[in-house]
């Protein structure tokens, strides 16, 4: 029966393309065109025959394909199709798409005509390269000679319509192969479901399990295995354990793939006590977890700082020679350094080296934040200079760390050059990284330095974020430039991006520090209209700003309307009133705060007891106020 669906009328409106586009260098690797020399230079001493024997074919390298190729071209009479079908496809196995499409070309310029096997090898290639349009002209071409798609040609078909992102076209030709007459196999069904997970449809996914079983088509263990893959990505782990209970109750037995599928899924949703419970039930099972299984729980552990219990885990797995691999070493080294321990990530990288394991850029940027973070700067200079010289290049995040670091500590110069060195290997700086340097140059007084790297940010098109703009705004304001920080904040306001209450609160400290208090409050009073609740900063912002302007009439009816509004004081709040309180020498009031504020669980600050002790020196308090705010 010839297949009369809505891709038939598609492909044949590619008919009149050739089989690849004439001169287009992109379609070949560059490597090829040394292959196709080969082919056709010099003699070769063996039969292409025993070459395309089964034990031939599975031993065979790229070159030798290649010159194989030319040898069967130059044998007259040509060998048959089937002959060539066999070379094409242990070709397409080696995952060379170019090549086997390069030389399906080759065959048609040369009178070599193809069959039905050789135009199915050359859609799945074209579909496997994201070329669909001219798999589709290709299936005109086939159909217009009379061959008939079969089963693995729509397979591969469909494959091409999910990489595609034509997914609602992907379905079609389901439903269309079964009008048809065709009947989809396990291989087609997997591809579809693997689809729509890719395109966020789970449910159309699981939905299509029960139709494959309705259809007298089982899933397999890959079907499975693609469904629990792509539930525990979304979290749905609960719906990953039913599916587990049915593959057993179907007597289908789940491999050590689908449990660490699934133990990972639970360990990066935070269910660690399931996924020991599930590693637990593997050993009773009889399944051998292998070093993803414990990868993944020594690292899910080190998270939650469940040091005795990756420790055990570890040793478990070296009992059992299961080697750690890098991506073990890497997860625990990333932990002890997050967790501050440094001495025992190093112990670590010191093992992994005297095992002969290659470090990631994982483990040398997880080292080099370590370093950073214990103002051991010069050992992560040190250790970022190593990592290069083995090959291993830094990417956007490890150069990130290193910046952060000299910034941190007051070495922004440094922290500038590694910028530059950043940029000449050709590495754009994302976002991140222009926000630590914007914030380190605040931090250094370097405000014009800071502001033309702002700038550089925006001509280079990295999009600024909105801590970007809150970071130029308060090192603008922190560095007396309130002007310049107005202008920005309209700027801002006028622009799609939603400035956070952590943005109105700079502005308004910004200009109660500058003496322009009522602006700070207007600004204030405007929040509810932007759809902003005030929080406790902005109200000890305000509140600060009222005391150093001497209005405490204003300061204690905004610290009362904060009780009212349910928005609890915190110390900063109660010791600025305090101090404001004692420098009017309202000390009755001043005693009724600091009660107030003991009952609260909080103490005076350094400021406020300062300013106390100095009082008592100047005979102006007695003891009594220092033993309260004690």
């Amino acid at each position: 029966m010839r297949i009369s669906f809505a891709i038939a009328s598609t492909a044949k409106r590619f008919v009149h393309r050739s089989l690849v586009v004439r001169g287009n260098a992109a379609t070949v690797s560059p490597s090829f065109s040394f292959f196709w020399r080969r082919a056709f230079s010099g003699k070769t001493s063996y039969d292409y025959r025993e070459k395309l024997s089964r034990n031939g074919l599975s031993e065979l390298k790229l070159d030798d394909a290649v010159a194989l190729f030319g040898e069967m071209v130059k044998s007259r009479p040509f060998p048959s199709i089937i002959e060539f079908s066999k070379l094409l496809s242990a070709i397409a196995k080696m995952n060379k798409f170019d090549v086997v499409i390069s030389l399906g070309e080759q065959m048609q310029n040369l009178g070599i005509p193809h069959n039905h096997y050789t135009y199915s090898i050359l859609i799945n290639c074209f579909c496997r390269r994201s070329q669909l349009p001219l798999a589709l002209a290709v299936l005109g071409k086939m159909m217009k000679l009379g061959y008939e798609p079969n089963i693995v040609t729509l397979s591969s078909l469909l494959n091409g319509y999910c990489h595609s992102k034509r997914i609602s076209e992907a379905v079609a030709l389901v439903d269309q192969m079964f009008v048809t007459g065709y009947q989809p196999n396990t291989v087609t069904f997997n591809t579809l479901i693997h689809g729509l997970f890719l395109h966020n449809k789970a449910s159309e996914a699981m939905a299509l399990i029960d139709r494959m079983v309705a259809k007298g088509c089982q899933p397999d263990l890959v079907t499975y295995g693609v469904v629990v893959n792509g539930l525990c990505k979304r979290g749905d782990t609960d719906l990953a354990f039913n599916l587990l209970n049915k593959m057993e109750q179907g007597k289908l037995e789940p491999g050590v793939l689908i449990y660490n599928t699934i133990i990972d899924g639970l360990c990066k949703y935070k269910h660690m006590d399931d996924a020991l419970n599930l590693f637990k039930e593997m050993e009773t099972k009889g399944i051998r977890p292998n070093v993803v299984t414990y990868s993944s729980l020594i690292s899910c552990l080190c998270n939650y700082g469940r040091w005795s219990d990756a420790s055990r885990l570890l040793s478990d797995m070296i009992e059992r020679k299961i080697n750690p691999d890098v991506f073990t070493f890497s997860a625990l080294i990333d932990a002890f350094v997050k967790e501050g321990k440094l001495v025992e990530a190093e112990k670590l990288y010191d093992e992994m080296v005297k095992r002969s394991i290659d470090p990631s850029i994982v483990t040398y940027s997880s080292l080099i934040n370590g370093f950073c973070m214990h103002d051991r700067l010069d050992e992560a200079k040190q250790m970022f200079e190593f990592m290069v010289s083995k090959h291993c290049f830094p990417d956007v995040v490890t150069y990130n760390t290193l910046i952060k670091g000299f910034c941190k500590y007051k070495r922004v110069e440094e922290g500038m050059e590694v910028f530059r060195e950043m940029s000449q290997r050709g590495l754009v700086g994302n976002t991140v990284t222009y926000n630590i340097l914007i914030q380190g140059l605040f931090q250094a007084g370097d405000c014009d330095m800071a502001q033309e790297i702002f700038k550089e940010m925006v001509s280079d098109g990295v999009p600024p974020n909105i801590m970007t703009y809150n970071t130029l705004l308060d090192g603008l304001c922190k560095n007396g430039k309130l002007e310049k920080a107005m202008v920005v904040f309209e700027y801002l306001q006028r622009s799609k991006m939603e400035p956070t209450i952590y943005t109105y609160n700079i502005m308004i400290e910004g200009m109660c520090k500058a003496g322009k208090v009522e602006d700070g409050w207007d600004l204030f009073c405007n929040l509810s209209l932007k759809g902003v609740k005030p929080d406790v900063v902005a109200y000890n912002t305000m509140i600060s700003g009222f005391c150093r302007k001497g209005s405490k009439e204003e300061a204690d009816a905004l610290f009362k309307e904060m009780k009212e509004d349910g928005t609890l004081p915190n110390s900063g709040c109660y010791n600025t009133l305090i101090r404001a309180r004692l420098r009017d020498g309202d000390r009755e009031a001043s005693a009724e705060l600091i009660k107030e504020m003991r009952s609260c669980g909080f103490a005076g600050d350094a400021s406020t007891i300062g300013l106390v002790t100095n009082m008592l020196h100047d005979g102006r308090l007695d003891k009594s106020f220092l033993d309260m705010l004690s």
